[in-house]
């Protein structure tokens, strides 16, 4: 897992080979991003199935719930099947755009 603390957010890139090697490396670290922003960049390299992410759906509450977003950037997934809690988009840069748009909803009072 590579750890990259930008300006805004802190980007968690895989650099395992499996899905369960990330999430074990994740879910061990996940309680030092509690308080900031995420983007989870899985590599395309990962063999990773649509009902996969839903293990990442309880991060995404939870960020949610401390005022904190969370954003998975994957090009493979079928974000259609995902409810609207889970952000899954397939650039950086639309990570960034959601990061901003939350920002702004929280400061509006959403």
């Amino acid at each position: 897992m590579i750890v990259d603390k930008k300006e805004k957010y802190c980007l968690i890139s895989s650099d395992e080979h499996s899905l369960k090697a990330f999430q074990d490396a994740f879910f061990g670290k996940v309680a030092d991003f509690k308080t900031v922003h995420v983007v989870l960049q899985i590599s395309e390299e990962i063999n990773i199935k649509n009902e996969e992410f839903s293990l990442f759906l309880s991060v995404a509450v939870q960020k949610k719930q401390e005022g904190t977003s969370f954003v998975i950037v994957n090009t493979i997934v079928n974000i259609d099947m995902f409810p609207e809690t889970i952000n899954i988009v397939p650039t950086l840069q639309e990570a960034e755009d959601i990061l901003e748009m939350e920002a702004i909803e929280r400061s509006l009072g959403f």
